[in-house]
């Protein structure tokens, strides 16, 4: 039988990791390097892992984020590896820099601080330059503008609920948006038919929507066309969610008066009309503790339990431990698997006492807890299994 009773998990970080999700894991159970051979999980940032050979051991990875755009997903679809990540943990960051963003452009900020830099002279000629060109920079107020705000997640419903409170009018748009999301959206949200009717209406428009296929270059030249004039577009989710030479050919036109965004590229440097961050939307103290302690916590439950919470490839799946012995299995989502785990149990003279699946595309996913220990033998027919990608025994320590 396996022997987990003195099993300590390798967890090896790929980033600095805040130190205040570290600390959650237990000393005596957990090993955590940047230096481990053979990891059980792997803790990621920004680290670019899509060229990276990962090894055999790992059975999980977590993202200290929300994307995971770095990270080869698909590959780890195959291994039955499971890839987490902390939607929501620094929402109220990039809530804020949006909100800074809305400012910057309202009151033509960055062009202003350029041109005091350039300033020179005593404070008397500093004074006169000032008062002479500060009508370059005149700007406008927010309240009873209009906001529109493309994917109404937790951080769109939070630059919603924010705007409304600066006095804007705010117009959201989101075809896929639960009624979870719904109920802690303001009612003073009026909620557009499309997005070309937000786009519309709307003076200033934020996205706040994954890369996905479907939302590569959502914002594009035929959509920028239906903006209203002199419109002011924020782009603080992911760089190809908009069309950065369309950005710039309807700047150039006039239809765009600034675009902000979290995303430098070459052809945005030094572009007029364009503010460009260097990707601070989760740059925060704070931001970096909660994302580190929350995928922190689901890998631990992970490892220790076999429950999957926020992960972007697998279902949500949670079971309370009242055995001490239980099996996890993740497979393809293909019919009759579960019946085939159930018998290849049976067949051992183990009893069941709890049982939970789910699916999650082509991705599922099984809990078993028994009344009695696992022989080996019953997990390696578990994993001869056809669509089985990872069978694991998580015993209780005795």
């Amino acid at each position: 039988m396996l022997d987990h009773q003195h099993r300590v998990f390798k967890i090896l970080t790929l980033n600095q990791i805040s130190s205040r999700g570290l600390k959650r894991f237990p000393a005596g159970s957990y090993q955590v390097s940047d230096a481990i051979a053979e990891p059980d999980a792997i803790l990621v940032r920004s680290h670019n892992m899509l060229d990276s050979i990962i090894p055999g051991s790992v059975k999980a990875i977590g993202r200290a984020g929300a994307g995971t755009n770095n990270i080869p997903v698909q590959d780890m679809n195959l291994r039955g590896i499971p890839v987490f990540n902390t939607p929501g943990a620094n929402a109220n960051a990039v809530k804020e820099l949006v909100l800074a963003g809305l400012f910057l452009a309202a009151r033509n900020l960055v062009p202003a601080l350029q041109f005091v830099e350039n300033l020179q002279g005593d404070d008397a000629a500093l004074n006169k330059q000032a008062e002479d060109g500060k009508k370059r920079f005149s700007g406008i107020e927010l309240p009873g503008r209009t906001l529109g705000i493309i994917g109404l997640g937790q951080i769109g419903r939070l630059v919603a609920n924010a705007a409304l409170k600066l006095g804007m009018k705010v117009i959201g748009y989101d075809p896929k948006i639960t009624i979870e999301s719904a109920w802690s959206l303001s009612a003073e949200v009026k909620k557009a038919h499309s997005m070309e009717d937000l786009l519309r209406h709307s003076e200033f428009v934020s996205v706040h929507v994954p890369l996905l296929d479907s939302t590569h270059h959502l914002i594009n030249e035929k959509n920028i066309a239906m903006m209203k004039q002199h419109a002011i577009l924020l782009n603080f989710s992911r760089s190809a969610i908009v069309d950065e030479d369309a950005v710039l050919r309807e700047i150039a036109g006039g239809k765009i008066k600034t675009y902000v965004c979290d995303f430098p590229s070459q052809k945005l440097q030094h572009q007029q009309a364009v503010i460009t961050l260097p990707h601070l939307g989760a740059s925060t103290l704070e931001a970096e503790e909660n994302c580190a302690v929350m995928v922190v916590n689901q890998l631990m439950d992970y490892l220790e339990n076999g429950n999957i919470t926020n992960t972007v490839n697998f279902p949500d799946i949670q079971m309370e431990r009242e055995s001490s012995y239980r099996v996890a299995v993740a497979n393809t989502n293909v019919p009759n698997i579960l019946g085939q785990i159930s018998t290849s149990v049976a067949k051992a003279g183990l009893n069941i006492h709890n049982m939970i699946n789910k699916s999650r595309g082509e991705m599922a996913y099984t809990l078993v807890d028994v009344d009695s220990p696992v022989p080996q033998q019953v997990l390696d027919e578990i994993a001869t299994i056809t669509g089985v990608l990872m069978a694991r025994y998580l015993p209780l320590p005795q």
